[in-house]
C-alpha cells in the first residue's frame, strides 16, 4: 500500500504519458474503499425509514422530505465544489466531507425529533458533496487511461456500501434501536484516515509535479459547443428517469414489500439488499463494458433496456418480484460509470465540474424524487407508485442522439488528450 501512495509520476505529462501510464489499482481500491465507507453509512438513513417513521409518527411524505433535504444538499454544493476544485485541488478536502458524515451519524443516532433527523441528514448530505467531485477526479488520475474501468471500480464501493445499509439495519439496527446508529462512527474514523492517505498521494502526484491547474494544458471538445450543450440535455434526462425511478426503490420498495406482501421489517431490508447488491454489480461491469464496445451503446441499453422489467414488477408474485429487481438493479446501474466518461470526453479538462454537476444532479432528482412519490404514496397508495414509475426507463430512446464521439477519436475527427 505504501508503494502505491509514494510512487512518483513524471515532472511533465503528455497525452502519450497520461494513455500509458500504469493504472493505479491500489489507490483506486482505496477510493473505492472509502466511497464503500461513505455510502454505507448514508444508505442507513433510508434503511431505517420504518423505524423513524414508526418512532416519529411520520407520513410518506415527511419520509420523503428527508430523502429530499439529504439529496439537496449533497447536489446543490456538488457542482460549485467540482468548479472550484477544478482550478484550486484540495487534496485533504475529502477527509473534511468525511468528518461532516461522522458529525451527521452521531446527531442521527441522537435525534430526539424530526427536526433534528432532518439536521443529521443535511450534515451527511453535506459530507457527501465534497466527496464525490474529488474522489471522481482522483479516480481518473489513477485510471491510466482505462477511465470506464476507473469510474467503475470507484463507483462499485459506493453501490457495494449502499447495499450493505439494509443487511446492517435488520442486524443490527432494527434489534438495538436508534442509537446503535453511534457505532458506525467507526467507519467514518477509519475512512478519515485511509482518505488522509490518499490525499498525500494525490497532492504529489498532481500539485507537486504537475504545478497544479495552472499548468495543465487546454484542451478541445470531440464536438461542437452546441453538440456538446445538446448532449449534456440529453444525458441530464437519462440520469433523470434512471435515479427517479431509483429513489421509488430506495425509499419506498420495503413498505411495498411489507404492504403487498406482509413481510417483516427485516425481510423486506433483505429484498432492498438483493436490489442494491445487483446494482453494484451493474456498475462494477458498466465501466469496462463502455470501454470495450463504447459507452453510448452501454448508455442506450442500460436505461432502455430495464423497460420490460420495470414494467412487469408491479404484476407479480413475491418470488419474481425478488427477481425482477435484481434484473433491474444490475441493467440500470451499469449506465451511470458510461454517462459521467462520456461527458468528461465531451468536456475534457472539467473533470470536478462534470463529475460534480452529474453526481449533484442525481442526488437532487433522487431527493426530489422521494418526496413527489411520497405525496402520491399517502394519496393513491404504495402500489401506485410503481405502476406510474415502470415506464420512466422509455426514456432512454433519447440515448439514440448522442454523438457518437468514440467514432470520431477513431477517426481522427478531434484531439484527444488525457488530462486528469
Amino acid at each position: 500500500m505504501e508503494e502505491a501512495f509514494t510512487a512518483e509520476a513524471p515532472s511533465v505529462v503528455t497525452p502519450a504519458v497520461a494513455q500509458a501510464a500504469q493504472t493505479r489499482f491500489n489507490v483506486l481500491g482505496a477510493i473505492s474503499f472509502s466511497h464503500f465507507l461513505n455510502d454505507m453509512m448514508q444508505s442507513l438513513i433510508v434503511a431505517i425509514y420504518p423505524l423513524l417513521k414508526g418512532e416519529f409518527h411520520l407520513s410518506f411524505v415527511q419520509i420523503g422530505v428527508i430523502t429530499l433535504t439529504y439529496q439537496i444538499c449533497a447536489s446543490v454544493l456538488q457542482p460549485a465544489i467540482g468548479v472550484y476544485t477544478d482550478k484550486h485541488p484540495k487534496p485533504y478536502s475529502l477527509s473534511v466531507g468525511m468528518g461532516f458524515t461522522l458529525i451527521g451519524m452521531l446527531t442521527l443516532a441522537f435525534a430526539p425529533n424530526y427536526a433534528s433527523v432532518l439536521a443529521a441528514a443535511a450534515l451527511i448530505g453535506a459530507g457527501s458533496s465534497i466527496f464525490h467531485p474529488e474522489s471522481s477526479r482522483i479516480a481518473r488520475l489513477a485510471s491510466g487511461g482505462r477511465h470506464g474501468l476507473a469510474q467503475s471500480i470507484f463507483q462499485v464501493g459506493g453501490n457495494a456500501g449502499t447495499a450493505m445499509g439494509p443487511l446492517l439495519a435488520a442486524w443490527i439496527i432494527i434489534p438495538h434501536g436508534q442509537a446503535s446508529l453511534a457505532w458506525f462512527t467507526l467507519a467514518a474514523m477509519l475512512a478519515i484516515a485511509v482518505l488522509a492517505r490518499v490525499g498525500a498521494w494525490y497532492k504529489r502526484q498532481h500539485l507537486d509535479h504537475s504545478g497544479g491547474s495552472r499548468s495543465r494544458p487546454v484542451v478541445s471538445s470531440p464536438v461542437s459547443a452546441r453538440r456538446v450543450a445538446w448532449s449534456i440535455g440529453i444525458l441530464v434526462v437519462l440520469i433523470f428517469s434512471k435515479y427517479f425511478y431509483i429513489a421509488s426503490i430506495s425509499s419506498f420498495y420495503s413498505f411495498y414489500l411489507i404492504e403487498k406482501f406482509h413481510l417483516s421489517v427485516q425481510s423486506a431490508q433483505i429484498y432492498l439488499f438483493v436490489f442494491l447488491f445487483a446494482m453494484a454489480l451493474g456498475t462494477l461491469f458498466g465501466g469496462p463494458i463502455g470501454d470495450r464496445i463504447g459507452r453510448k451503446r452501454v448508455i442506450w441499453a442500460s436505461i432502455l433496456g430495464a423497460a420490460p422489467f420495470t414494467i412487469l414488477l408491479p404484476f407479480v408474485d413475491l418470488m419474481w418480484t425478488g427477481i425482477l429487481s435484481f434484473v433491474i438493479g444490475l441493467i440500470l446501474s451499469s449506465a451511470f460509470s458510461a454517462i459521467v466518461v462520456f461527458a468528461q470526453e465531451l468536456m475534457p479538462g472539467k473533470v470536478g465540474a462534470v463529475s460534480g454537476l452529474f453526481f449533484g444532479f442525481a442526488f437532487g432528482i433522487g431527493g426530489i424524487g422521494a418526496a413527489v412519490l411520497g405525496g402520491l404514496a399517502d394519496q393513491h397508495g404504495i402500489e401506485f407508485v410503481y405502476r406510474i414509475c415502470a415506464y420512466l426507463p422509455l426514456l432512454g430512446m433519447v440515448a439514440a442522439f448522442l454523438p457518437d464521439i468514440e467514432h470520431r477519436a477513431r477517426a481522427g475527427g478531434a484531439p484527444q488528450r488525457q488530462v486528469p
